[in-house]
């Protein structure tokens, strides 16, 4: 008897949940539906840009520091020393001395320690070091550039790039925990970006038809209720 009355309780307090959580779960599931329907590029407007050829620096002279057609320099301030960093048409990335216009070499194993360690709370608590060509990095960086991995003790992966001299990324468990999260709700673990592919489309579907039936019966549930009880 005291069993039959809990859950009975048990029942009421589901029936007030739904409720509470019917018109939420309906309004997410719809906007989710509405989010996955054109690709974020497409939202994005990036289907409208008429793609201009890239044009290679026009420089006084024709000169250029790194003796070959350059995308675009930028100065600044790294750890102390003013440099120029010019971008090749290539894409590849080279730095100099802005002062002697000398080239400063890519980063070795020591410098990209050294960065992380300046740059990073407990970057001084190396693990490994390991570097990354273009087209090889891990799963967790995901961007074509050469890199150095310095894998903290706490499992922390500081991605630090060879050319730039820059921290590109920094990856912690929890972010690689997220990531793989990000994948499960979108539906896509192989490149985890796809957010809208038919699959993911035919299942938010699904959940707006769910949710929606949903919200109708509890309307009905409690139009029962009400008789039984007149």
């Amino acid at each position: 008897m005291a069993r039959q009355k809990f859950m009975q309780r048990f029942a009421k307090w589901h029936i007030w949940l739904g409720w509470l959580v019917g018109v939420p779960i309906l309004m997410w599931t719809l906007t989710g539906l509405f989010m996955v329907a054109k690709p974020i590029e497409e939202v994005r407007g990036n289907h409208l840009r008429i793609e201009q050829p890239a044009q290679p620096l026009a420089l006084p002279g024709g000169a250029s520091p790194a003796n070959g057609p350059v995308k675009e320099m930028r100065a600044f301030m790294q750890r102390g020393q003013a440099i120029s960093e010019v971008t090749m048409m290539d894409g590849s990335v080279r730095r100099f001395d802005l002062a002697s216009g000398e080239a400063i070499e890519p980063l070795d194993a020591i410098g990209a320690r050294e960065v992380a360690a300046s740059a990073i709370k407990g970057g001084d608590k190396v693990e490994s070091v390991t570097f990354f060509e273009a087209d090889a990095v891990p799963f967790d960086f995901r961007r074509p550039m050469p890199v150095w991995q310095v894998a903290l003790e706490d499992g922390t992966h500081v991605y630090i790039g060879r050319d730039s001299g820059e921290i590109e990324a920094v990856r912690t468990r929890w972010w690689r925990g997220f990531d793989f999260m990000w994948g499960l709700h979108i539906m896509d673990l192989q490149t985890r970006e796809d957010t809208s592919h038919p699959i993911l489309i035919i299942f938010a579907i699904l959940g707006v038809i769910g949710s929606l039936l949903g919200c109708i019966l509890m309307f009905r549930r409690r139009k029962a209720r009400v008789k039984v009880n007149g």
